[in-house]
């Protein structure tokens, strides 16, 4: 299956092949234990002697389903469904560090993992930013401390893309893994593990799932990286494992331990979401691509895509990700205040913080997302107070690019 594309990859996988009776979908099973013959039967499942399932904080049928089949479309080793993005992140990070370890990481990252590595700082694990990560920031930020390099691929919302070969390459001549969030690219995009990345995390909320329907998150595990465990004390309890040491402390201790668990009705729902990814994202990056160009051309607005001609990371786009820019675009309007007319003006696209929805969704990250995060680290992160964040659907073009028009308009008219 591996010679095939990615939309018969996600039908026709090894994964999706097995379920009962011949079902074409794996069945919920919404469910919060599972029952045994036999006492010795139980207790060979947890010691991790015998196949099967315990208990759904542990695991269960329909979310290693869906596991399975995020794994395959990533190439991974391994994957672990959490029941958010930030908690995949979180899980991810407590599995490789502890109190006095050190993270680099790229100062464009999203408002909330942002206020999740304040959090992280309470528990002793600082994080080293660097404005812009690449390989030269790793080998000058690095120190014995260093334990993870974590970055965006492609950072939300200001559009830095990781050159992710370089980057991987800096980690692992720190002897440190590193970790990218693909959120903002998805699979379809770009696989970071081929790329050289030890793990790949998502928001599953958003594109994978499509639909606006289910919150969750997931850890792709790529399995090759070499652990050292007097670095990483943190997994060195896990080292008969060798090279799979992430993976089994994921499953077998602080997954569990954390209670960070997908629901099975969760799982499902991205699942069958999941469906149409290929298609949807074709769609959005074609959309989003036509209204950058066309917002482009207004005088009083600035726009930021990755297809458009002259921006920073354009080569990067080509070179990882097929030449796509994705479905996120911003706008700086010349103020909050004409940000806002502009927002409430729209017709068609809704106001929600999400994104990867089917629907356009606007938001002005400065006083939602980065509400918490200062000044400084918002504008690190792309985000002024004339921001505005487009997540772009699939929609007709025509009716996108005309209803962002008409409320750029009506903003002028408003200031006049």
């Amino acid at each position: 299956m591996n010679d095939c594309g990615f939309t018969t990859l996600l039908l026709h996988g090894k994964n999706s092949r097995s379920y009962p009776q011949g079902a074409i979908l794996p069945p919920i099973s919404q469910v919060t234990a599972f029952q045994y013959e036999s006492m010795e039967d139980l207790e060979r499942v947890f010691a991790h002697k015998s196949p099967g399932f315990a208990y759904t904080r542990i695991g269960n049928p329909t979310v290693s389903a869906f596991e399975n089949r995020i794994n395959e479309l990533e190439g991974g080793f391994g994957a672990v469904a959490t029941g958010s993005g930030m908690a995949a992140i979180v899980t991810a990070i407590l599995a490789v560090c502890e109190s006095g370890d050190e993270i680099i990481a790229g100062a464009g990252l999203y408002g909330g993992t942002i206020d999740l590595f304040h959090d992280l700082e309470k528990l002793g694990i600082h994080t080293v930013y660097a404005d812009r990560l690449d390989a030269d920031a790793v080998r000058s930020l690095a120190t014995d401390k260093t334990r993870l390099v974590f970055g965006e691929l492609i950072s939300n919302p200001s559009l830095a893309v990781l050159d992710v070969p370089a980057l991987a390459k800096a980690a692992h001549e720190q002897g440190v893994p590193l970790f990218v969030d693909s959120t903002t690219a998805t699979p379809y995009l770009a696989r970071p593990l081929s790329l050289g990345a030890d793990a790949v995390i998502h928001s599953t909320s958003k594109y994978i799932n499509g639909g606006g329907n289910s919150v969750g998150g997931i850890i792709v595990s790529g399995g090759s990286f070499s652990w050292d465990f007097d670095r990483h004390q943190a997994l060195s309890g896990f080292r008969q494992y060798g090279k799979l040491a992430f993976l089994a402390r994921l499953r077998a201790d602080i997954f569990a331990n954390l209670g960070t668990c997908q629901s099975p009705m969760n799982a499902y729902l991205t699942y069958i979401g999941a469906d149409t990814l290929g298609l949807r994202m074709d769609r959005i990056c074609s959309n989003a691509d036509a209204l950058a160009r066309r917002l482009a051309e207004e005088p009083d607005i600035t726009v930021n895509y990755l297809t458009l001609p002259g921006h920073p990371y354009h080569e990067y786009a080509e070179r990882e990700l097929g030449g796509l820019g994705g479905g996120i675009l911003t706008l700086r309007a010349g103020s909050r205040e004409r940000a806002f007319r502009i927002i409430n003006s729209l017709k068609y696209a809704r106001i929600a913080s999400n994104l990867g929805d089917l629907r356009t969704l606007v938001i002005h990250p400065a006083s939602t997302l980065y509400v918490r995060t200062s000044k400084a680290e918002a504008e690190k992160a792309g985000v002024f107070e004339d921001t505005i964040r487009i997540s772009v659907g699939i929609e007709d073009p025509e009716d996108l690019i005309q209803d962002f028009l008409q409320a750029v308009a009506v903003s002028r008219e408003e200031r006049a």
